[in-house]
C-alpha cells in the first residue's frame, strides 16, 4: 500500500492550521456597533385641570336622634297595645292603654272630697259675716270672730288640698293612656297586653326610634380640630357623605351636614368625636349600622389633577416622567393632596403628556412610544364623582 507523500501530509497540516486561526478570529473579532435604541411602549396621560373637593374620611356609626324606651308611669293591667311592631308613629299617637278603674274611682273621691270642702267652706263664710256685722254692736265677742275667721282659712286651705288631689288623680289618669312622645318607629314588643306592669319593670313595652332626620357619629384626629372648627363657622355647612361597602362598591346612603364637635379631645385616642345630620326620608341609614364617612374640607380651585400611577418616589422625592417628542424628562413634582382616585400636584402645567404605565424600563431621555389605550383626562374627573 502506498504511504500518503510529505507533502500532501503539510497541506493537510496547514489546512487545519487555517481552521483554527479562523475560529480564533471569529470568537475575538470586536463587537459590532451598536444598534439605535429601541423604544420603549408606555401609556400616557394629560394632567388634567378641574376643581376638586378634599375629604376626611373615618368610621361612623348611625344614631337617632331621638329615641325613646316606652315604660309605664302607674301600676296597672296592660289592656291594650294599638301599635303593631314597626309601624311609624307621630308625635301624640295613642300607643296603649292601662286599666284605669282604680284611678277613676281615686278622682271621683277627690272630687267628691272637694265638694264636701267647698259646702263647708260656704256655711262658715255666711257666719262670717253674720259674725262681723254682730261685733260692730259687741253682740259677739272678739275671740268668737277670730275663731270662725280661722275655720274658714282652714277650709280654704282644704279646698286647694282637694283641687291639688284632682289635679294629680287626673296626672295619673293621663298615665293610663300611653302616647308616643316622639315621632318614629315602633321597636319590637316585650310585653303583651294582659300582663301586669310596674314602674319599677326593668325592660319596657317598646321602643319608638326617631328615624328621619338622622345622625351619625364618628372620630377624626386631633390635628383636625381647627379645621373642624373653620367649618362649623362657614355660612354654607360642610358636606359630609355616609357609603356602605358592599361587594367592593360604595354606596351612597345619605348627604348631610356637619353638626357638632364633641366638647373635649379623647385623651386615649387623639381623636375629637364629631356628628352629622341627614336627611333621612328613605330610611336608608338605621340606627346602630357602620357607614365610611367622608368629611368635606376644602375644594381647590382649578388643581392640577394626575391619575395616583403617575407619580413615582425616589430618594429625592416625588418625580414624574414627562413625554417631549419622542423621548422622556424626569420632572421633579409636589403632590399636595392625594386619594385613591388622583393626586394633586405642582411642578407641571396642564395639558403636558405623562407616563401612566411602563416607568419601569424608563430612565431620563429614553425614546418611548405611546400606545393608544390611555384613558383621557375627563375620566379622572368621572372617577372622582364617583365613590
Amino acid at each position: 500500500m502506498r504511504r500518503p507523500s510529505r507533502s500532501a501530509f503539510l497541506a493537510a497540516l496547514a489546512l487545519l492550521a487555517l481552521v483554527v486561526a479562523g475560529t480564533w478570529f471569529s470568537q475575538h473579532q470586536p463587537a459590532p456597533a451598536a444598534r439605535a435604541q429601541t423604544a420603549v411602549p408606555v401609556r400616557v396621560v394629560s394632567v388634567a385641570q378641574q376643581d376638586v373637593p378634599r375629604y376626611a374620611s373615618a368610621i361612623g356609626s348611625v344614631l337617632s336622634l331621638h329615641s325613646v324606651e316606652v315604660r309605664p308611669q302607674v301600676e296597672g293591667i296592660l289592656t291594650q297595645v294599638l301599635v303593631k311592631e314597626g309601624q311609624w308613629v307621630k308625635e301624640g299617637d295613642l300607643l296603649a292603654t292601662l286599666d284605669d278603674r282604680s284611678i277613676r274611682a281615686s278622682l271621683d273621691q277627690a272630687r267628691a272630697q272637694l265638694g264636701q270642702s267647698q259646702a263647708q267652706i260656704q256655711v262658715a263664710g255666711v257666719d262670717l259675716k253674720r259674725y262681723r256685722l254682730l261685733s260692730s254692736d259687741d253682740g259677739v265677742s272678739k275671740q268668737t270672730l277670730d275663731q270662725q275667721q280661722a275655720l274658714v282659712n282652714q277650709l280654704q286651705a282644704t279646698v286647694k288640698g282637694n283641687q291639688a288631689a284632682i289635679a294629680n288623680a287626673e296626672v295619673q289618669l293621663s298615665y293610663t293612656q300611653i302616647r308616643s312622645p316622639v315621632t318614629g318607629r315602633v321597636g319590637i314588643r316585650n310585653i303583651d297586653p294582659g300582663n301586669l306592669v310596674r314602674t319599677s319593670d326593668t325592660q319596657g313595652l317598646f321602643s319608638v326610634t326617631q328615624i328621619d332626620p338622622i345622625a351619625v357619629e364618628f372620630s377624626l384626629p386631633q390635628q383636625m380640630l381647627p379645621t373642624l372648627q373653620g367649618l362649623l363657622k362657614a355660612q354654607t355647612p360642610a358636606l359630609v357623605e355616609a357609603y356602605m361597602d358592599a361587594d367592593g362598591e360604595r354606596n351612597l346612603l345619605g348627604a348631610g351636614h356637619l353638626a357638632l364637635i364633641d366638647n373635649q379631645i379623647s385623651a386615649n385616642t387623639g381623636t375629637v368625636r364629631v356628628k352629622a345630620e341627614f336627611d333621612n326620608k328613605d330610611g336608608l341609614l338605621w340606627p346602630g349600622q357602620l357607614v365610611t364617612v367622608r368629611l368635606r374640607t376644602a375644594m381647590d380651585q382649578d388643581a392640577l389633577v394626575v391619575p395616583p400611577p403617575v407619580v413615582q418616589r425616589s430618594i429625592d422625592g416625588h418625580f414624574v416622567y414627562r413625554v417631549d417628542g419622542d423621548k422622556v424628562t424626569n420632572v421633579p413634582v409636589k403632590v399636595l393632596y392625594q386619594d385613591s382616585t388622583l393626586n394633586i400636584v405642582a411642578g407641571v402645567k396642564a395639558g403636558d403628556q405623562l407616563v401612566l404605565d411602563g416607568q419601569s424600563r424608563l430612565k431620563p431621555g429614553s425614546r418611548v412610544e405611546i400606545t393608544p389605550d390611555a384613558p383621557p383626562p375627563a375620566e379622572m374627573a368621572e372617577r372622582r364623582s364617583q365613590p
